[in-house]
């Protein structure tokens, strides 16, 4: 079965090669693999070095990507793909030997449409190690079991994704304008279609977090105004998490706001305080549980933030179209007689 590797990146040159060679490792037969890369016009090396490697490996095609967005991008891949299968890569992680073999028998094996991994963090310096932890508990990422290593069954999301071709003709491409969640957004479009994704504990990839808390929080206030974009789009979420931080943020400020509700504000910041100084003493141990504790609030507050812009912004100025673009059926290429 033919493999589309399909990969969006922008000024990686420090990246783009590793990743490139962690592709050409797998144990996939390598006649079924074509690598693309959709290069978001990069002012750095990412182009030159591409160049060279496409003119060592004939597998390998840079697609030029104008708009630069990475969901962009992936549904440019996905026109100029020739694979049944196409498999969504991410520059800045590490991939198993077998990531490749094991989506695709994940795929046949489960009848999905579309097959991951957990995300998998992996850690560099003391703050990602922190970092790290935090993501481990339920307060961090809200029990997503896309997050753990050892889930295994059907879920609403994975992180990045093996997809049937079919998908992108009956579900549509990545929203093009998405800046962050197009990967959620898509799923959840598969999950309303009536089709499933599965995580399986034996596709394995890993991926360095933030490295500060100032990093982290710009993240998170982009992932915050991602979702809010993706419920004003879609009408609702598949789940409740991502609006449980904005109820947090909007609940601390309407107390702020509200002179009568001050004599609560002290018990409902120490109730946190003390929820998530517990779990960091749980997840911390043998690292700064005070660096662990401070991640918390960054994540909770920052995507709060985040989503309330979201809503202020995409309530007055919609971007997304009325349907998303498809896919046309794969032509069959037919053999001289």
């Amino acid at each position: 079965m033919l493999v589309t590797i399909a990969m969006p990146a922008l000024n990686e040159e420090h990246y783009i090669e590793a990743c490139i060679a962690s592709v050409q490792a797998q144990d996939y037969p390598r006649d079924q693999i074509e690598i693309l890369v959709a290069d978001g016009r990069s002012t750095d090396a990412t182009r030159d070095i591409l160049a060279r490697l496409a003119a060592a490996d004939p597998r390998i095609r840079m697609i030029d990507n104008p708009e630069r967005l990475q969901a962009a991008g992936l549904g440019l891949i996905v026109k100029a793909a020739r694979g049944d299968v196409i498999v969504r890569m991410d520059v800045h992680c590490e991939y198993a030997a077998d990531y490749v073999r094991t989506c695709v028998e994940t795929l046949e094996r489960t009848g999905a449409d579309n097959v991951g991994g957990a995300q998998r963090a992996r850690a560099r310096t003391p703050f990602q190690r922190a970092l790290c932890a935090a993501l481990t508990s339920p307060l961090g990422v809200g029990g997503a079991r896309y997050r753990s290593a050892d889930a295994e069954g059907f879920v609403d999301t994975v992180f990045l994704g093996a997809f049937r071709r079919k998908v992108f003709e009956t579900v549509g491409l990545w929203d093009p304008r998405a800046i962050t969640n197009e990967d959620t957004e898509l799923n959840q479009r598969i999950l309303e279609s009536g089709g499933r994704i599965y995580l399986s504990r034996d596709i394995v990839v890993h991926y360095y977090p933030r490295e500060s808390f100032k990093t982290l929080a710009k993240q998170y206030f982009k992932y915050g105004r991602g979702r809010a974009r993706t419920l004003l789009k879609l009408g609702r979420f598949s789940n409740i998490r991502p609006a449980i931080p904005f109820a947090m943020v909007a609940g601390a400020a309407t107390m702020l706001a509200n002179p009568l509700l001050w004599p609560a504000l002290p018990a409902a910041l120490a109730s946190y305080a003390l929820a998530t100084g517990a779990e960091a003493v749980r997840v911390g141990r043998g690292m700064s549980i005070a660096t662990v504790w401070g991640v918390f609030p960054v994540l909770h507050v920052s995507h709060g933030v985040g989503f309330a812009a979201g809503l202020w912004q995409y309530l007055r100025s919609p971007d997304w179209p009325d349907e998303p673009e498809r896919l046309g059926p794969k032509k069959v290429q037919l053999r001289a007689i």
